[in-house]
């Protein structure tokens, strides 16, 4: 049977799209994030490439990359580590092992969204009415705030649903709905004070910088036994205020008496995040009335264990940290949804819904074979509908979208419309054989085209609805009948009309 041009289409299609897929055999471990300052961050590492070797050992996957950094830094000596990527070479000297974070090395070029990935989402809502402008400021915000937490794998944006009403969606994986709601649901907004007189404010208003990751004017300083029991650790971090904030300092503090020692003044500096004090400080009586920019901030954090306090404290100088470099939200934020992803799930799941749906296209073809007894309208039924799967993910890894559950389910309607399709060509071409085998496709087609565009019509508003969380659903369904229609469609009634003339 000689191939037709409709046929040919669709197999450079699915050509095409299974070279934007990309399979990938490499082997290795992927670097999903490196520590800003870190040292092997200024030796020039970068988030995405793979690492092949350490220190001539061969890295093949997590397990080995876990292996050779647990036998190299078994003691606290300062070692030599030699990192070998795709991309580069690095040489650190160092006592601890790198500030990344691996993972395994992706087959494919299709991304996963959270739903697949494991790790926490959150749909929030601003407090008050505001425009997409607006909007997409909180966006900029709050994904600087993400970044200087120094959280991972964070995707943030804008949504809308048909009443008109903004949504921000956070998506981050790897974290706890925890560390996702403490850091969404509070606006942020930190100030000092002395007395009821605010002295400054978190942002860049007033704070020039903020020392981070510097051992020299940044850390935990020490940890003792609690008289309550457990243990408590003490932080201190200086920050830089701006002229204008070392000013109003001055002028809030000369006239504040000192208290009975003669060494601090009688009013404390008060840290207030979110209206609530979470810290207090004496002011030394030589920074009365004088400009200063340089400002010590301390605090504690306590756990039952030394290593707990340890990371109690330093969770909350970093909370602290991001707070006075971002500045507060503009709005108050109001958590609408949040739900916590396994990444165990999600990948069973998804193994168990595309092995469902790639067996009813084999017990629909098989039925095509009862029904119509001719192995080639099965075998083209067959072809077809993989070849709608695979264009899908094609299109899908070239744009960059993250597949995520909705997505699945978007490809298994797919599936079936396709299916209903190819059985209305069939019918078509088994009945009225008083006209031609290419009036009776063009009819199918006919049908096809019009269930396509009610289809289309349907599933626009949906692709907006539920400020956006049916997106994937959407999408994926629309790119799947959209190739479906104007590809592999005219390609199965070319085949049928082949085996019938």
């Amino acid at each position: 049977m000689k191939i037709g041009l409709r046929t040919w289409i669709l197999i450079i299609a699915l050509i095409l799209s299974i070279l934007a897929i990309k399979p990938s055999f490499d082997s290795g471990v992927l670097v999903k994030s490196v520590e800003k300052n870190s040292s092997i961050f200024n030796e020039g590492l970068r988030q995405g490439e793979i690492i092949k070797e350490i220190n001539g050992q061969k890295i093949t996957d997590i397990v080995s990359y876990s292996q050779t950094i647990s036998e190299t830094f078994q003691s606290s000596e300062i070692k030599r580590l030699d990192i070998k990527t795709n991309k580069n070479s690095y040489t650190i000297f160092t006592n601890e092992t790198p500030r990344i974070t691996v993972d395994k090395v992706p087959r494919t070029k299709i991304q996963t969204g959270l739903d697949l990935q494991g790790g926490a989402r959150a749909l929030v809502q601003p407090d008050a009415k505001i425009s997409d402008a607006e909007l997409q400021d909180l966006v900029d915000i709050s994904r600087n705030r993400f970044n200087v937490f120094g959280l991972s794998d964070v995707q943030i944006r804008g949504a809308s649903d048909l009443d008109g009403n903004k949504f921000m969606i956070v998506e981050v994986a790897g974290a706890s709905p925890g560390d996702l709601e403490e850091l969404v649901s509070k606006q942020g907004k930190f100030e000092a004070k002395i007395g009821n007189i605010s002295v400054f404010e978190g942002g860049k208003k007033d704070i020039a910088s903020v020392c981070r990751n510097d051992a020299s004017c940044s850390g935990v300083t020490q940890c003792n036994p609690s008289p309550q029991g457990g243990y408590f650790c003490n932080f201190q971090f200086v920050i830089y205020l701006t002229e204008d904030a070392a000013i109003r300092h001055a002028e809030i503090t000369k006239n504040v008496s000192l208290d009975e020692t003669g060494q601090y003044l009688k009013d404390k500096l008060f840290l207030i995040v979110d209206d609530q004090e979470v810290d207090s400080l004496l002011v030394s009586a030589s920074l009365r009335g004088q400009v200063t920019t340089q400002i010590s901030i301390q605090g504690s954090g306590s756990g039952n264990t030394q290593e707990e306090a340890f990371n109690s404290a330093k969770e909350s100088m970093n909370k602290l940290q991001t707070v006075l470099i971002t500045g507060s939200l503009p709005y108050k934020l109001t958590i609408v949804k949040l739900d916590t992803i396994s990444p165990l799930l999600g990948s069973q799941f998804t193994y168990l819904i595309l092995l469902a749906g790639a067996a009813s296209i084999i017990v629909v073809g098989l039925i095509v074979l009862i029904r119509y007894r001719k192995f080639k309208a099965s075998a083209a039924l067959l072809f077809t509908s993989f070849s709608e799967l695979i264009i899908i993910l094609g299109v899908a890894a070239l744009i960059n979208w993250n597949l995520d559950l909705p997505s699945i389910a978007g490809i298994l309607a797919t599936i079936g419309t396709g299916v209903d399709s190819q059985i209305v060509i069939l019918d078509e071409a088994k009945t009225g054989k008083h006209t031609s085998i290419k009036e009776r496709m063009k009819r199918a087609l006919f049908v096809i085209i019009t269930a396509y565009a009610t289809n289309l019509v349907s599933l626009l508003p949906l692709y907006w609805a539920g400020a956006g969380l049916f997106r994937g659903f959407a999408f994926t369904t629309i790119i799947g009948i959209t190739a479906g229609v104007f590809i592999s469609r005219p390609a199965f009634a070319e085949m049928i009309r082949k085996t019938e003339e």
